[in-house]
């Protein structure tokens, strides 16, 4: 690769961030592309739904080019498990007969979009996230990212594929009981598992109300905590939402 010109397989948010300030890519070049390589993850059945060009581009256009030093996660890809809400996408929590689409996105979706994140669709899951294989989905067993032929973990399973095979830079996932661990594990990426609370779950498909805890998925323990620091914060509307040290 010639120095200074940007590294299509680097999506770390530093990278990104350092690469959109120097000029060398845009938000939409970047969305561009992963659009166009979005399509490949179908063998692996890391997708429910994609989003289309024009909602994603939606989002690039709502970004202040000026905005990138006030907005930790400007033009960053991520993606959201099938059981977390997004506006005006469908939310089947792996069952189509569930589906419905929602009016607002969940509010850690939203705090992530409000941060300049940039949603490219929704992921594949065991069923109503009970499992810990990734094969319990009627959209398909997702793949584990090293071999095809070896379970890629559950119950987040499309969302740890995607942030391991390249489609996005994070991604959102659940853990009750492990389904975000484990199948971070499996694909060799970071999980990160918040205590309770730490992340509001109004808009979240429970599976135990009480234990659901949002989790995020990245590439280093840099990003995780970069993702950590811009969802995180107390939810009056969300009666599990806990206050935390430092707000």
């Amino acid at each position: 690769m010639i120095s200074g010109m940007p590294n299509p397989n680097n999506l770390s948010i530093s990278y990104l961030r350092d690469s959109y300030r120097a000029g060398r890519q845009t938000p939409a070049s970047v969305m561009e592309r992963l659009l166009e390589e979005s399509g490949g993850a179908d063998e692996r059945n890391v997708w429910i739904a994609r989003l289309s060009r024009d909602q994603v581009m939606a989002y690039v256009a709502e970004l202040d080019p000026g905005a990138i030093d006030r907005l930790p996660l400007y033009g960053i890809p991520f993606a959201i498990k099938d059981n977390i809400d997004l506006a005006g996408v469908s939310t089947t929590a792996g069952c189509p007969s569930f589906a419905y689409t929602p009016a607002h996105s969940a509010t850690v979706v939203q705090k992530l979009i409000d941060a300049g994140a940039i949603p490219l669709g929704k992921t594949n899951l065991d069923q109503f996230a009970t499992g810990l294989v990734g094969t319990r989905s009627p959209y398909g067993a997702c793949r584990n990212s090293f071999n095809p032929d070896y379970v890629s973990g559950g119950s987040s399973s499309g969302s740890a594929v995607a942030v391991a095979t390249g489609l996005v830079s994070f991604s959102l996932g659940t853990d009750t009981a492990g389904s975000g661990r484990v199948p971070a594990a499996f694909n060799n990426i970071v999980g990160l598992k918040p205590s309770n609370g730490r992340l509001s779950t109004r808009g979240v498909v429970p599976a135990c109300r009480s234990l659901d805890c949002v989790s995020i998925f990245a590439l280093t323990a840099e990003d995780a905590a970069l993702v950590l620091d811009a969802a995180e914060g107390f939810d009056a509307a969300d009666p599990y939402s806990r206050k935390m040290g430092n707000q």
